[in-house]
């Protein structure tokens, strides 16, 4: 584990603030959600994604699919954005 260098103290409703500099290198925003795990006796803190969300928009819907044995999950706007990035990528490369 990387150490920050990083001493924040709890303040009396149990609130701790992530300093701007974690949560521009996390790419969190303000109202994301965040998870929160026990290991032994470390709180760990992890920007929460869905594990039906979208890998390239987000996105949750009815209509995302599963590609990659569940590894990787496209709703039809991500599919269609990761399919033209392919494209210019391998005309590139061509």
């Amino acid at each position: 584990m990387k150490s920050t260098g990083i001493v924040r103290k709890v303040d009396e409703l149990g609130r701790v603030v992530l300093p701007i500099e974690l949560r521009r290198a996390l790419h969190i925003e303000d109202k994301d959600p965040i998870e929160i795990f026990l290991d032994d006796e470390k709180i760990v803190l992890q920007k929460y994604t869905s594990q039906d969300s979208c890998l390239v928009t987000g996105e949750i819907s009815a209509e995302n699919q599963s590609f990659a044995d569940g590894k990787i999950i496209l709703s039809p706007e991500g599919a269609q954005k990761l399919v033209e990035e392919l494209q210019e990528r391998m005309q590139i490369h061509v």
